[in-house]
């Protein structure tokens, strides 16, 4: 029996997209090329993998049973190509992704590190929202994935980093507008106060929303802003309030002078900062080292936040 790694590719496209000629597209070869490597197998194994159809195809029972074999193959044959890869830690090209909401408060210390351990490694880096990251992980086009836990994918493994607590920013003349409740203020008691948020699709939120027991349609939120630069400077402008990441503040805030920040009362609510990966790639000292330099890059932004937020707080009380 001779079956190649490409054939096996070519069949796990064939099942994903049901049709030869996309399948043929996502794998840049003819159609024809395509059927012929099908037929290829087929004949090797001894059995019908699909049946053709006018529009698609559709897998059989032993087809089935063999693709659960094609996918495990593959990805060992992946792990294989990642343990060679890093088996010197940090080396060669990393290909790391990270959500919008972390990657610009992370990445210029963090490729900073990187850089300064290996002038030669080649840092390839995706920015995108948590379910583009997590197919691009699937798909073997990333290593590593910088996201907020959990990401509750079985698939996945997770190594968590830090904790990155949130705070509540608006104008002084929005947080006055809380009263007494400013003082002992909870996440979930913001009253009618107008709330702004990221476009949907952003973890964060997702997890604004849960954490302020609101869902998309209460009529005091505001869901429009494509990035936390803009965020910030429309509550700034005195559009709403917003729950900031303390990973953001020192970037964000200096050219939001009318900006102020309060602290929520008793547990502050927040998330947990962690790299993601296939379970089928195995950790190490490059992924040890990985999460080292994040997390340093991390804290560091976040120890200047708590400086920030408590010099905010002291101006609010004395204005």
């Amino acid at each position: 029996m001779n079956i190649t790694l490409r054939q096996l590719e070519y069949f796990i496209a064939l099942a994903e997209l049901r049709n030869f000629g996309r399948a043929a597209e996502s794998v840049h070869i003819s159609q024809p090329a395509l059927s012929v490597q099908i037929r290829e197998l087929e004949a090797q194994l001894g059995q019908q993998l699909v049946e053709r159809k006018a529009r698609d195809v559709a897998l059989t029972p032993f087809g089935r049973k063999i693709l659960d074999h094609a996918e495990r193959v593959l990805g060992e044959m992946q792990s294989l190509k990642e343990q060679a890869r890093w088996h010197d830690g940090l080396a060669g090209k990393l290909r790391l992704g990270m959500i919008p909401t972390i990657a610009p408060y992370v990445l210029p210390a963090a490729l900073a590190a990187l850089r300064s351990r290996d002038i030669r490694l080649d840092v390839q880096v995706q920015e995108g929202k948590t379910d583009q990251l997590i197919e691009a992980l699937r798909a073997g086009e990333l290593d590593v994935a910088l996201l907020a836990l959990p990401t509750l994918e079985m698939d996945m493994a997770e190594v968590p980093l830090f904790e990155d607590r949130f705070v509540l920013a608006g104008t002084e003349k929005r947080l006055q507008a809380l009263g007494p409740m400013r003082e002992n203020l909870r996440p979930d008691a913001l009253g009618h106060s107008q709330l702004m948020l990221l476009e949907d699709g952003h973890c964060l939120t997702d997890q604004a929303l849960e954490i302020c027991g609101r869902n998309r349609g209460h009529a005091q939120i505001n869901m429009g802003a494509s990035s936390l630069a803009t965020l910030t400077r429309l509550v700034a402008a005195g559009f709403g309030l917003t729950l900031m990441p303390e990973l953001a503040i020192s970037a964000e805030t200096p050219a939001s002078p009318t900006l102020r920040m309060v602290r929520f009362a008793g547990t502050e609510p927040g998330r947990q900062v962690g790299l993601v990966h296939r379970k089928s790639t195995r950790g190490g000292a490059w992924l040890e080292a990985l999460a080292e330099i994040l997390t340093t890059a991390g804290l560091d932004q976040i120890e200047k936040a708590r400086g920030l937020v408590g010099q905010a707080a002291a101006s609010s009380r004395t204005g």
